[in-house]
């Protein structure tokens, strides 16, 4: 087979499903059969606004990748090819990918900080990706899954791994009160991996009703419509003092608003969410609440405990997965129904539908 289907973005609105070539892998790459790959927030950005990640006007430094791309970064598979310098991955190994590329000569990788170095980029964004039967990737980016965990996990690992992170960075500790604004994909995850560590009240905002019914189905404790201007008073009147920790998944000035104001003293906020537009902060206020605000660059080393924890099935993500469509309706039955259709939440593709 020379030649396979993928969905290729062009432009804003401007996604196709064609023909284009199968890749190949070089000394430290590695082919996958694409099983499943989910739809991302960052995929439907690139969609209605786009390009923002995917380089255009120059080649990503990196690959020198330019231009037209497969999307996709959420994907499992099973392992074609390797290249002659890769160690430890064989062909047929059932496999998940981080997608995240790593400039060998940044400092931040020394560190392990690999999120931190630049420029940034992600398979499927700055390199074609996972909606294609098959893809190459770098092989420190390949992670071996358990026998026990289906591909459909497989391809949720890495918007859990953002969530994850995220609660990891945030110090949470059993026992603590969390705030999440956005019951998207990744705020309903977070709800998740707050109930497997242990949070004690889990309060989810958003401004539709169904996904904050999905976030009680998965462990919220309480929901507010985000349009609410009472919910830091509510939320202190339920905890006493405010919550520990805050996580904007929403990213808009009324989510950081409303988080900021529902920390109790001395909490943390995170933020997750890729804000559109820059906004306002009140740093006297940080100051005089010593008030912790951390930004996650998606994830570093932890994929293989976010993998455990689906695998042991203290992480169910598979209950987020909405519908599973074929490769020839991602446009339609995948991107333009996650902008109308609020009741969606994680789209994957079947690549052997």
């Amino acid at each position: 087979m020379t030649m396979m289907k993928a969905a290729r973005w062009y432009a804003a609105k401007d996604i196709r499903v064609e023909e284009t070539e199968v890749p190949s892998p070089k000394d430290n790459q590695v082919k996958i059969a694409v099983k499943f790959t989910g739809i991302c927030g960052s995929d439907l950005h690139e969609y209605t606004h786009g390009p923002q990640l995917i380089p255009v006007d120059k080649p990503y430094a990196l690959n020198g990748h330019q231009g037209t791309t497969t999307l996709g970064h959420e994907f499992s598979g099973v392992v074609e090819e390797i290249g002659k310098n890769v160690k430890n991955i064989k062909k047929g190994d059932r496999v998940t990918v981080e997608p995240i590329f790593r400039n060998p000569e940044s400092p931040f990788i020394t560190t392990g900080e690999y999120n931190l170095s630049e420029p940034l980029g992600f398979v499927g964004l700055t390199s074609n990706g996972g909606f294609a039967k098959y893809v190459v990737v770098e092989d420190y980016m390949v992670h071996k899954m358990p026998d026990a965990m289906s591909f459909e996990q497989g391809a949720i690992v890495e918007p859990a791994a953002v969530a994850a992170y995220a609660i990891q960075r945030s110090g949470m500790k059993m026992g603590d009160t969390i705030l999440i604004a956005g019951a998207g994909p990744i705020g309903l995850l977070t709800v998740q991996v707050a109930v497997a560590s242990g949070a004690s009240q889990i309060f989810v905002s958003d401004l539709s009703e169904n996904r904050l019914k999905k976030a009680k189905e998965v462990g919220a404790t309480h929901t507010f419509d985000a349009r609410s201007k009472d919910i830091p008073q509510k939320i202190k009147e339920m905890t006493g003092n405010g919550v520990d920790v805050f996580i904007d998944a929403a990213g808009a000035q009324a989510s950081f608003d409303t988080g900021i104001d529902s920390l109790r003293n001395g909490g943390t906020a995170v933020l997750v969410a890729l804000f559109g537009n820059k906004i306002s902060h009140d740093a006297l206020n940080q100051t005089l609440r010593e008030l912790t605000i951390i930004g996650t660059a998606a994830y570093r080393n932890i994929f293989p405990e976010v993998i455990a924890l689906i695998s042991s099935g203290r992480l169910p993500v598979e209950n987020l997965v909405t519908s599973v469509i074929a490769l020839d309706e991602v446009v339609e039955k995948g991107f333009e129904a996650l902008t109308k259709d609020p009741s969606e939440v994680k789209i994957l593709v079947d690549l052997e539908k």
